[in-house]
């Protein structure tokens, strides 16, 4: 009985010291980069679109507030409150052909679109605190209406370049 004991305290002992080892190397909180450590909100006014898309610059705003709130480093709040302000801008939309029809390969049936944007996250100053290029990318099928088709890949785009620009600054990387 008492062999079971030492048994089952010692495997309780190295569950424990596993466990607290293999932890060891994470943080809660303070994941912010080193030169946004005393900003708390950022102001994100509308996104600035360059291309011919329409709702390109709403849906891009909000999917960016979307994703700032979620990771919870920053707070979004007004122009008065905010100690910074990130100013994005969409630059181009490109569209790729990835599979075309195998009787036909003038005609695409999948295509890839790229969406491009420019970003600075300025203090009240008017400092740059941080800038960058990202991209969002996504992959989609072509049906008859080809218009159609974009417009419903382009939530997938931009959400995915959304969450590349608050993983930024938010977390560093």
């Amino acid at each position: 009985m008492r062999l079971f004991l030492k048994a089952v305290c010692a495997s309780i002992i190295l569950a424990i010291t596993a466990g607290v080892c293999s932890c060891s190397g994470y943080r809660l909180g303070g994941a912010k980069p080193e030169e946004l450590r005393e900003i708390q909100s950022i102001y994100l006014p509308m996104v600035s679109n360059k291309t011919q898309e329409i709702k390109l610059a709403s849906q891009a705003t909000n999917s960016l507030v979307r994703f700032i709130n979620n990771d919870g480093a920053f707070q979004v709040s007004t122009p008065a409150q905010s100690d910074a302000t990130l100013r994005v801008v969409i630059e181009k939309i490109d569209y790729r052909e990835f599979r075309s029809s195998r009787l036909d390969t003038l005609r695409a049936e999948e295509l890839t679109a790229t969406i491009s944007a420019t970003w600075q996250l300025v203090d009240n100053q008017s400092k740059v605190l941080l800038a960058g290029r990202s991209s969002g990318e996504t992959r989609f099928f072509i049906d008859d209406n080809q218009r159609l088709s974009r417009d419903n890949a382009m939530y997938d785009a931009i959400d995915n370049l959304s969450r590349k620009i608050a993983s930024r600054i938010s977390n560093g990387f």
